[in-house]
């Protein structure tokens, strides 16, 4: 029974001494790997602000996805303030920052470290309309300055853009005297006058109660706008599309069709 009793003792002696072993080992490659993990990070610190990995200027700054704004448009959108470390910029913060600017639809922004730059891709809105103001010389209340309007109804100021005409495929169509209250009905209102057969060149919002249209037959009165009545007013406004060859020795001055199922012509 001795010599058990002190095999014992000695093994548990041994046992609590491997263990103490083991926990000074761990503890010091816990150290260790702090010590590795602070000095890496340190390490990384230090080089992205050194000055080879710094934004100076927006020509770092490289641009993808645009097609009607410039890339000098583009760049003057983003709050960079230079010379700007590449560690201190927040993508997702210029992400939602841009896409906050009209005329941007989508954007995604990327940093990258070899060369130090900034990539931004970019999806922009089309404009399908011009936007004109009914008075230039003053703005009725809660009229829409001089701009575009895109499909959906968003407001694309004419300062984003540099010229009408360089842009691709600039817009024919005509908007005149929009206000803030119509723009919830513009997409419905355009994407009808996208489905006509007869063209037209402009939509006139600024006589309360009568939304007039001109078109390649004449000028139309269609009063009051009403979602449903307008699909019937442009239906009916294509089965009269030959109208002017029945009238050849009188000008139509406008086509009433406030009442589709009872249009009316004035003529000169």
């Amino acid at each position: 029974m001795t010599v058990i009793a002190s095999i014992s003792s000695n093994d548990l002696k041994s046992r609590r001494q491997q263990l103490k072993r083991r926990r000074q080992v761990k503890l010091i490659q816990t150290i260790w790997r702090s010590f590795f993990v602070a000095g890496l990070t340190s390490g990384l610190v230090w080089v992205v602000t050194l000055p080879n990995w710094v934004i100076y200027e927006p020509d770092q700054v490289e641009i993808e996805g645009n097609h009607l704004l410039s890339v000098a448009a583009i760049r003057s959108f983003l709050p960079l303030d230079y010379p700007q470390p590449i560690i201190e910029l927040e993508p997702q913060k210029l992400t939602q920052e841009i896409e906050a600017i009209a005329p941007i639809a989508k954007a995604t922004v990327t940093r990258k470290l070899l060369p130090p730059s900034l990539t931004v891709i970019i999806q922009e809105r089309r404009p399908v309309a011009i936007a004109r103001s009914s008075h230039p010389s003053h703005h009725t209340p809660g009229e829409l300055e001089m701009g575009f309007i895109d499909a959906e109804g968003v407001w694309l100021p004419k300062s984003s853009y540099q010229d009408l005409d360089s842009l691709p495929d600039p817009p024919e169509l005509v908007v005149v005297g929009l206000t803030h209250l119509l723009l919830p009905y513009w997409s419905e209102i355009y994407q009808n006058v996208q489905r006509s057969t007869v063209q037209i060149q402009e939509i006139n919002l600024q006589t309360p109660g009568n939304l007039i249209l001109t078109t390649e037959i004449g000028k139309v009165h269609l009063g009051v706008y009403n979602s449903d009545r307008f699909t019937e007013q442009l239906r009916v406004l294509a089965e009269m599309r030959d109208l002017p060859t029945h009238i050849q020795d009188r000008k139509i001055r406008y086509i009433d069709l406030s009442s589709p199922d009872s249009p009316s012509i004035e003529l000169d």
